[in-house]
């Protein structure tokens, strides 16, 4: 064979293989998109694209006016701050069932220190949103140190600040709120108001820790195995006190935009947050990371649940199809949050075993 031939069965063998890469990464490329559009990954993206579709060809009348978007999108910012707040220390295995009384208590702080101390609505807030990493700061140290599971620990710490709320405000809403602490919740830019914005900040933040910054990942290897993560080295115990204080000071913002879009302190508010919340972050589990919590996630899961909601009152559904629709939810979403882990897991353990009967017949 001369060098002639060399060179073209060289050349040859390049473009073969050149070839051979482009098609594989074109598969690959394919593959990853199909993963990305699956029902399996965005299943709430697919639901909320249906109800849109049901409840506008029933009722589109009423559901498809721009007023019900518009008031939709504002409303439910606050249920996302609440599920953010529940999120946070979820992450790294804290689960806090407290978040619907410290929501509800920073909404009486901060009225009571505008309308009956006087200060100024800067320094209230503040002031309640440093009440609200102390009351993390306790539930994290009763879970941490006194060793308490964090679903008794927060459930004991719902009854108590439940208690305070009834105390400080005498069982009545506290009035005289100042237009300045008003504007917090009416005020917009650009056609956007300003829960919405504040809680788009929010979760782009706790997203970016979360997902982008070894903080994250260590939150995230509590979560999923804290002996395992305890015995590599990572505070977990700081780590879960640092999330309930995050948790509370996102729940505080969450109470003072609530007090300000009724303009009052209500004893009453606040409570009804938390099964919203939960149904909210266990579906958006099931979205976009394949089981695991996430921010987009429990956004996206929030406004289907809303949307679902609205559309069936809009249709004349009786009072209590809220919270009967965010129970089942809650259900189907735990549900569909566990068989995911439980099918990754099995995945995982049939390549495993695959490779691994493979592996005697390529060493003989």
């Amino acid at each position: 064979m001369t060098a002639l031939d060399d060179k073209q069965e060289t050349g040859t063998r390049t473009q073969a293989g050149t070839t051979a890469e482009g098609r594989g990464n074109r598969e690959e490329t394919a593959a990853r998109l199909k993963r990305l559009l699956s029902f399996k990954n965005i299943s709430a993206i697919y639901i909320l694209v249906a109800l849109v579709v049901i409840f506008g060809l029933l009722i589109p009348d009423t559901f498809l006016t721009m007023g019900v978007w518009r008031t939709l999108f504002d409303a439910q910012a606050i249920t996302i701050l609440t599920a953010l707040a529940f999120l946070v220390p979820l992450i790294t295995g804290a689960f806090n069932l407290a978040i619907g009384a410290e929501v509800g208590l920073a909404g009486i702080v901060v009225a009571m220190l505008i309308a009956k101390s006087g200060l100024p609505v800067p320094v209230a807030l503040v002031l309640t949103l440093a009440a609200g990493a102390f009351v993390g700061l306790i539930s994290g140290l009763i879970i941490t140190k006194v060793k308490i599971d964090s679903f008794i620990a927060t459930l004991a710490m719902s009854s108590v600040l439940t208690a305070a709320i009834a105390w400080l405000s005498s069982g009545r809403q506290i009035l005289g709120m100042p237009d300045q602490f008003r504007v917090l919740a009416v005020s917009s830019i650009g056609g956007i108001t300003m829960p919405v914005i504040i809680m788009l900040v929010v979760a782009f933040v706790i997203w970016y820790v979360s997902e982008r910054t070894p903080v994250g990942r260590r939150m995230y290897a509590s979560g999923f195995n804290h002996h395992a993560a305890r015995l590599a080295g990572i505070g977990v115990a700081r780590l879960q006190v640092g999330a309930l204080m995050a948790g509370g000071v996102i729940a505080a913002l969450a109470g003072v935009l609530l007090a300000a879009r009724i303009n009052a302190g209500d004893p009453t508010m606040g409570p009804d947050m938390l099964l919203p919340a939960l149904s909210a972050v266990f579906l958006g589990s099931t979205q976009f990371r394949g089981g695991r919590f996430n921010v987009w996630g429990t956004v996206v899961a929030v406004y289907v649940l809303a949307v679902g909601v609205k559309g069936l009152q809009l249709m004349g559904a009786p009072g209590w199809i809220n919270d009967l629709f965010n129970g089942v939810a809650l259900l189907l979403a735990v549900g569909l949050s566990r068989w995911e882990r439980s099918a990754r897991r099995a995945g995982a353990i049939g390549r495993v075993t695959r490779r691994g009967r493979r592996a005697p017949a390529a060493s003989d």
